[in-house]
């Protein structure tokens, strides 16, 4: 894609995102006409109980920062310790970022960084609110961080990547924020079959994390020329089951599935 395409793409995904944070509310329904990736007449919770989450992460982050979007639960994969300096690539409301300040605790930090003003409005006002002081949303793109160096320990992302026109740029940015030794743990959708021609230059699909999958192979490359070891692109099977409702009628789950993605620096 040229420059002007990666834009074009970015601010289709922005407003998309903008509208779901301006129009969503805690008690609104995935039928409403902000749902994305949320399976009709579930709430948020329901849906994200689909993906992985458990009864207890449901209720103690704030109110309205679980949107139901997601393809996973990075939570369960990140093995976060206390101390631990956190990045949440696409934080939206501030879901995972209010769950992974519980696990790294007083002493350790946790940034969110998002693409969409609204979203880290939201986010910033969820974690003023509530009293999170050991977390910060930044707004920025997931291909140009405003993270130091050599910063931090753990990269969460829930079905974000997919997003970005430019991949291989996400995760050479990843791999330039990490720590020597840092991990990347995050869930998100791959491609398993070719998508049909009306699905690929499709924004709509594109923005309802679809269109924009890589292959399995195409992941691996992707994070092997950024640098990062220990790579691990393992495919889930039951993901079929909510990614079916994602584009009604279109069977996308004949075509990508979500997976969990690990690697090392």
């Amino acid at each position: 894609m040229s420059q002007v395409q990666n834009d074009e793409v970015r601010q289709h995904v922005r407003n998309r995102y903008k509208q779901i944070a301006v129009e969503s509310n805690p008690s609104a329904s995935c039928c409403s006409s902000t749902s994305l990736t949320t399976s009709c007449c579930n709430t948020p919770d329901e849906v994200s109980s689909k993906l992985g989450y458990s009864n207890e992460e449901l209720t103690v982050v704030p109110n309205g920062a679980n949107l139901g979007l997601g393809c996973g639960n990075p939570q369960a994969i990140a093995s976060l310790k206390s101390g631990e300096v956190v990045l949440d690539l696409g934080s939206g409301a501030g879901f995972d970022v209010f769950l992974a300040s519980r696990q790294v605790g007083e002493t350790g930090k946790v940034y969110g960084v998002d693409m969409t003003p609204e979203m880290v409005s939201r986010a910033r006002q969820n974690a003023q609110s509530h009293g999170y002081e050991n977390v910060e949303f930044r707004l920025g793109e997931i291909e140009h961080l405003p993270i130091l160096n050599d910063s931090i320990d753990v990269i969460i992302s829930n079905c974000v990547i997919n997003l970005s026109p430019d991949k291989e740029q996400v995760f050479s940015e990843a791999f330039r924020v990490l720590k020597p030794g840092g991990r990347l743990a995050i869930s998100d959708v791959v491609m398993t079959s070719e998508l049909p021609e009306e699905l690929k230059s499709d924004l709509h699909s594109l923005a309802s994390c679809v269109s924009g999958a890589s292959t399995i192979d195409e992941v691996m490359l992707y994070l092997q020329r950024s640098g990062f070891q220990s790579i691990v692109v393992e495919p889930k099977d039951d993901s079929r089951e909510f990614i079916k409702d994602w584009v009604p009628g279109a069977d996308v789950e004949n075509y990508i599935q979500s997976a969990i993605i690990k690697a090392i620096k």
